[in-house]
């Protein structure tokens, strides 16, 4: 997935005429901390909402304010790992897509990447959850598809989540069944090590219900 296919039609930049008031009220009410600046299609900046209460001039026009965030954007053409690294690291709640000539397409928001986290997670579909624990060296993607699959169940997403200070990996898996008696007997049978599961004992609505809770302790 690349950056273009995720732009939200939702929302529209601000220009440099927009008052500080007029961007606070639709921060508000689009449920974002940030907007694009754009002048005709040249991104000039994004603003947030700390850059407004701090000038405290909410009747002057964006184009007098001092930009924190002068060139947080991606290209195009990069993947959803780039996107989801820079919203991270500069904690925005949206983020701004430009061509190849650096013009303005539209922005990518907080939430638009979650729901599509969630589609790759196969969250709609029924299943349960495993994420276990391992050392780098210990991952083995063959074996642990296998050990899925000779219980009749398929990996219909998995996930990584390695941590920098750490050698430890979590690997969270999302299978097509709710079962998990058999998979998870078997993975101790084989030393891994279960950190949680969500199971039969959970409807789909629990599965939903936990799925922020998962995404949390993934530090996603």
């Amino acid at each position: 997935m690349i950056a273009r296919h995720l732009i939200s039609e939702d929302i529209l930049p601000l220009k440099t005429s927009t008052t500080g008031e007029q961007a606070l009220n639709l921060m508000e009410e689009l449920k974002v901390s940030h907007f694009p600046i754009v002048n005709n299609e040249v991104f000039l900046g994004l603003i947030s909402e700390q850059d407004i209460l701090d000038l405290n001039h909410l009747k002057e026009p964006l184009g007098n304010y001092n930009l924190s965030l002068k060139n947080p954007y991606v290209n195009e053409h990069q993947h959803l790992y780039d996107v989801l690294k820079l919203v991270r690291d500069l904690k925005l709640t949206l983020i701004p897509v430009l061509d190849d000539h650096e013009r303005y397409l539209g922005c990518i928001t907080l939430m638009d990447l979650v729901n599509y986290i969630a589609g790759s997670f196969s969250l709609e579909n029924p299943g349960g959850i495993i994420v276990l624990e391992m050392s780098q060296n210990d991952y083995n993607l063959t074996e642990i598809a296998q050990i899925v699959e000779s219980n009749d169940a398929k990996v219909l997403s998995l996930f990584l989540a390695s941590h920098s200070d750490s050698t430890r990996l979590e690997v969270a898996i999302k299978l097509n069944k709710t079962d998990l008696g058999g998979v998870l007997q078997t993975f101790d049978r084989y030393g891994y090590y279960v950190k949680i599961s969500f199971g039969d004992d959970e409807d789909r609505d629990d599965i939903k219900e936990n799925y922020d809770s998962l995404m949390n302790y993934l530090n996603i």
